[in-house]
């Protein structure tokens, strides 16, 4: 039986396919729904940050090691990672063109720019809060690739920048939307469609959904993006399986990518066959929905933060995605001239 949702142009997939997943995926409950809020405060002037502000934890990639991230102010337009510890190195831009790989072993957006050494890894957890937050323009300097890695995904950076001011820089916020309703098929059959905003509608309105055969099951959240919607799911860990994280302990210390990861039970979640291994959060009626907000906003949100002209605007349904999907989506959307501003 044919369905009824609207896929769009189809950028890459298979429609029956692509109709099977939406079946599997309108058949999900709305576990919490906050599509009826409305929308973020939009600027018209862009923003950076007063004053610089720092913040440290553990490495992601070298668990023993404290990583320091500082945020500076700056009128170059955009986000950028300032490498210190290559100072023949230029900084590197947040850009769906400076997107390097999507990650092998361990799943992470990787920047580089110039040179193989100058390079940033897992940047989604860090680069959401250019879409969910008003920072239009960053200079972020580090000292090593490797990002701290944070107990609870990204408060600690959300509560930095929240508490510095906001200055004006020359120039105007664009808003962006698509030219018209597209979608791209996800591995494991799952979509991403996006659709126009309505007209003068300078929101994103999210239902994301996710589906997996362990502890975190079937979860699906609707909102609109916001400062309620995004400091909450700014808050949720990434998950792992128990299988992958015995992996990591044992066979992949013979991976550079993961010999030193810093994974713990505090910092990510592990979700067992039938049951989590450590305390999941964002509890709806004893069913916890941490998986679906941690792909929602520090994943999702985040590669549309890679769309470097301005922030993007309209409607995105997301079933069972991933970052390598993620960025493909968005180079399609340059490479089909897709995108226009609001």
């Amino acid at each position: 039986m044919a369905c009824d949702f609207d896929f769009g142009r189809i950028l890459d997939g298979n429609n029956d396919v692509l109709e099977r997943s939406y079946q599997r995926f309108s058949g999900l409950p709305v576990d919490q729904d906050w599509s009826n809020d409305s929308g973020g405060p939009s600027h018209d002037r862009l923003l950076t940050i007063t004053n610089p502000v720092a913040v440290s934890a553990p490495g992601t990639f070298a668990k023993d090691e404290i990583r320091t991230l500082r945020l500076e102010p700056t009128d170059k337009p955009g986000w950028w990672f300032d490498r210190e510890d290559l100072p023949d190195s230029s900084p590197i831009k947040v850009s769906v063109r400076n997107v390097w790989t999507t990650g092998k072993v361990v799943s992470n957006i990787v920047l580089r720019s110039g040179s193989e050494h100058n390079y940033v890894r897992l940047v989604e957890h860090i680069i959401a809060l250019k879409a969910g937050m008003d920072v239009d323009n960053l200079m972020i300097r580090m000292r090593s690739g490797d990002p701290p890695l944070f107990d609870a995904g990204s408060e600690d950076l959300v509560n930095a920048l929240k508490k510095v001011g906001r200055a004006e820089c020359p120039g105007e916020v664009k808003y962006l939307t698509v030219k018209e309703t597209v979608t791209i098929g996800t591995p494991h059959g799952g979509f991403t469609t996006i659709s126009p905003c309505q007209s003068s509608d300078r929101a994103l309105r999210v239902d994301c959904a996710r589906d997996f055969p362990n502890a975190i099951g079937q979860q699906r959240i609707c909102f609109v993006l916001n400062d309620r919607s995004f400091d909450h799911g700014s808050t949720a860990r990434t998950n792992a399986t128990w299988r992958q994280m015995m992996f990591i302990r044992t066979f992949g210390k013979i991976f550079a990518d993961v010999r030193n990861i810093g994974y713990n039970k505090r910092n990510i979640l592990v979700a067992g066959k039938r049951g989590y291994v450590n305390e999941p959060t964002h509890q709806i009626e004893g069913k916890s929905l941490e998986a679906a907000w941690h792909r929602a906003i520090l994943d999702l949100v985040a590669a549309l933060a890679l769309i470097e002209e301005g922030r993007f605007v309209g409607n995105i349904t997301d079933f069972k995605g991933n970052h390598f999907a993620d960025v493909e989506l968005v180079k399609l959307l340059y490479a089909n001239d897709l995108l226009v501003e609001v």
